[in-house]
């Protein structure tokens, strides 16, 4: 079995959350592959940046995890953090991402692909609101 990690943020601006259309078509979080000896925050924040041109500043003390197959033989764990932008000019990493859209939680909800990345941005939401 092999094991690939990738890290990568939920970005908050208020009442708003980031997603990317990546070129392949589905909607998500940035992120992408741990590289070298970096950590899941260091890689999150590389990743934000090359995906979206965005600065920010990400909250470690919780960090959310998503565990699934992408296929036979091989096991993924892809670790989201929650971050805040410091910088607002976002571009498209033109490569991989055909384009970004700040959608409100309910917007985002409908949009996102993957069902383990709706259910990670539910949980978000709801740590956000318990915290109010």
């Amino acid at each position: 079995m092999k094991y690939e990690k990738s890290c990568g943020t939920i970005i908050i601006d208020h009442d708003k959350v980031l997603l990317l259309r990546h070129n392949k078509g589905h909607w998500d979080f940035p992120k992408g592959h741990v590289e070298n000896d970096e950590t899941e925050v260091e890689t999150a924040l590389r990743e934000t940046k090359e995906e979206t041109n965005l600065d920010v500043v990400v909250d470690n003390s919780k960090r959310y995890v998503i565990n699934y197959s992408p296929k036979e033989g091989i096991m993924k764990d892809v670790i989201l953090f929650v971050a805040k932008p410091i910088t607002k000019d976002v571009k498209p990493q033109i490569e991989e991402i055909a384009e970004i859209h700040w959608l409100t939680f309910e917007e985002a909800l409908k949009k996102i692909t993957y069902n383990n990345s709706r259910d990670i941005l539910k949980q978000v939401l709801k740590d956000i609101a318990d915290i109010k």
